[in-house]
């Protein structure tokens, strides 16, 4: 680990080892344990984001070879994720780690993984304390786990559209910075999700949104990450959303035109009607 890192390497051994002697803190001994050492963690987490925040995902990872350990164990600690911001912050260290162009099978890996905790954090519940409970409380309502994170979340994005689209109405919010802020912050969360096909009504309503801010409100990560997903089909938007991408941030529209010549180049067209429905089909 480099010198100047504002995280001693000591401090991460000695979290790591706690969180391997937690678990999922099933015993009482280990919940107390948690709760005692909470506020200093959550300042070390914030640490570690800020560290992490500046440097590339392969870097982070170089820095932190350890890293995946310490957050996964962390994710699946109710007691850990139900104190004050901790949930939030470890959503942060997670999309630190996010590689937007995974370059090989461990990178495509490790996204999954991400993804897979991103969405882990975001159906975790407070009231939550051990998985025999939340599996109890969730048969008694008819539904398997399956069926029910994929409800939640279908809920939890409905509620940030409808959020968003009152907001996007109110001229005279007086609190627009923090509005403006909030926007940003859900546009980055949604980056490692971007795929989810449950997610596309936000990422509609998001590229649609424009507040009453003169500046870009949505993140760059964002814009780059919905524009790559449409260009290699991954996710299919309204036309307005993508227009709306593109004159918002222009090197996305740069990266389309691109791509589409590359495809009219590379691409064996034998007929005129072909190169039309290659056009056509970018939106361009």
């Amino acid at each position: 680990m480099a010198q100047d890192t504002t995280v001693p390497k000591l401090n991460f051994q000695y979290w790591l080892d706690k969180a391997i002697e937690w678990g999922q803190a099933t015993t009482l001994e280990s919940q107390k344990d948690v709760c005692l050492h909470l506020p200093q963690l959550q300042e070390f987490l914030h640490q570690l984001y800020e560290t992490m925040k500046h440097l590339g995902s392969t870097v982070a990872i170089q820095q932190f070879p350890l890293i995946g350990q310490l957050l996964g164990r962390l994710c699946w600690n109710p007691f850990v994720i139900g104190y004050d911001e901790s949930q939030k912050t470890l959503m942060w260290c997670l999309c630190c780690l996010y590689s937007s162009e995974p370059q090989n099978t461990v990178e495509l890996k490790a996204n999954s993984w991400i993804r897979s905790l991103l969405c882990h954090l975001l159906c975790s519940s407070k009231w939550e304390s051990t998985e025999a409970e939340t599996s109890t409380f969730i048969s008694a309502l008819g539904y398997t786990s399956a069926d029910y994170y994929c409800h939640l979340l279908k809920n939890m994005v409905i509620s940030l559209v409808t959020e968003l689209r009152e907001n996007q109405f109110n001229g005279l919010n007086i609190q627009e910075s923090t509005s403006a802020s909030r926007v940003n912050a859900v546009s980055i969360f949604c980056v490692p999700l971007i795929t989810l096909p449950d997610l596309i009504p936000l990422l509609e309503t998001l590229l649609l949104y424009h507040g009453g801010s003169s500046k870009e409100i949505l993140s760059s990560e964002f814009l780059e990450a919905v524009n790559e997903a449409f260009l290699k089909k991954k996710i299919s938007l309204p036309q307005s959303a993508i227009f709306s991408l593109w004159l918002r941030h222009l090197p996305s529209l740069e990266k389309a035109t691109l791509h589409l010549l590359d495809q009219l180049f590379s691409i064996q067209l034998n007929t005129l009607e072909e190169v039309v429905c290659v056009i056509k089909d970018s939106l361009l």
